[in-house]
C-alpha cells in the first residue's frame, strides 16, 4: 500500500489539474493538496512537489468536461473561491465524478457535491456583481483604470465581458487584494502586477495619474445621484439588496468628494 502524501503545487489552476493527473496516474493516497505559498501541514504524510504540465492539465480538464459540462464549471469556479481546503474537496469531487456513471454524477445529497456547487454559485454571483459595479477612471495615458477587491478571485472570469464591452478602449482592472490585474491593450488581455503603494477608496483622491476632467465627471455624477434620490422615497433595504454596501467603494455615485 502506498503511503499517504501531501501534494504541493504552484497555486495555479493548471498546477492543480496537473496534481490531480499525477495523483490518479501514480495511484497516490492523497492526504492533502496545498499551494507552495502555504506553510505545509503534513506531519503524518510524505510531501511531493508537482510541477505544472499544461498537457497533463488539459487531459484532466477534457476528462471532466467530457463527463459533465456542469462539473467543469463547478470545478473552475469553486477553485477560484480560494476556500481553505478547496483543493482536497475538489480532488474528492473529481474522484466521485470519474467513478460514477449516469445521472448520479451530480448527486446533491452528497456533502462534497453540494458544497462545491454552493461555492461555484457564490463565485458566479460575485462575477456578475463585478461586471455590473466596476467603474473606470481615465488616466493621462488614455487607459481606463479600475480597482476592485472581490471576495473571490474573479478576474479570470470577468475578462471576456470587459473585452467585449470595451473593445475599442485600453483598460486595466486591478485586484488590490490579490495584487494583480488584467490589462487590455486593444489586441489582447494580459495579466500584470503593479506596485501600488496606496489605494484610496471612498473619496475622489486627486492623483497626477488621472485627468482633471475625470474628477469633474465624478463630481457631476455624484451630484446627479444625490439630486435624483429623494430621501423620503429611498427603500434602503431594497437598495442594499441590489447594491450591497461592500461594493459602494467602487461606484462613482457613492464616493464622497474630498
Amino acid at each position: 500500500m502506498n503511503p499517504s502524501k501531501t501534494l504541493i503545487y504552484d497555486g495555479s489552476f493548471n498546477g492543480f489539474l496537473t496534481t490531480v493527473f499525477v495523483a490518479f496516474e501514480e495511484r497516490i493516497e492523497v492526504m492533502d493538496i496545498q499551494r507552495n505559498t502555504q506553510g505545509q501541514n503534513g506531519l503524518f504524510s510524505e510531501t511531493e512537489t508537482v510541477f505544472t504540465n499544461v498537457e497533463k492539465a488539459k487531459r484532466v480538464w477534457n476528462g471532466i468536461r467530457n463527463t459533465s459540462h456542469n462539473a467543469i464549471t463547478n470545478v473552475y469556479f469553486a477553485f477560484l473561491s480560494e476556500t481553505d481546503g478547496i483543493e482536497l474537496m475538489l480532488y474528492t469531487y473529481i474522484q466521485k465524478l470519474m467513478a460514477t456513471k449516469g445521472p448520479k454524477q451530480m448527486d446533491y445529497s452528497d456533502g462534497i457535491v453540494l458544497r462545491i456547487s454552493q461555492l461555484a454559485r457564490s463565485v458566479g454571483r460575485e462575477k456578475h456583481r463585478m461586471e455590473a459595479f466596476v467603474r473606470f477612471q481615465l488616466t493621462k495615458d488614455d487607459i481606463y483604470f479600475a480597482n476592485i477587491e472581490p471576495d473571490f478571485d474573479v478576474l479570470p472570469l470577468i475578462s471576456k465581458h470587459f473585452r467585449s464591452r470595451y473593445a475599442d478602449q485600453q483598460w486595466l482592472i486591478y485586484d488590490v487584494k490579490r495584487k494583480y490585474g488584467i490589462y487590455y491593450n486593444l489586441e489582447h488581455v494580459e495579466l500584470i502586477s503593479l506596485n501600488l503603494k496606496e489605494v484610496h477608496f471612498n473619496k475622489i483622491h486627486k492623483s497626477d495619474a488621472f485627468l482633471n476632467e475625470e474628477y469633474d465627471y465624478q463630481t457631476l455624477w455624484n451630484d446627479y445621484f444625490k439630486s435624483t434620490n429623494i430621501k423620503s422615497r429611498i427603500n434602503r433595504k431594497l437598495h442594499t439588496q441590489h447594491v450591497p454596501k461592500r461594493y459602494w467603494k467602487y461606484l462613482s455615485e457613492k464616493k464622497e468628494t474630498a
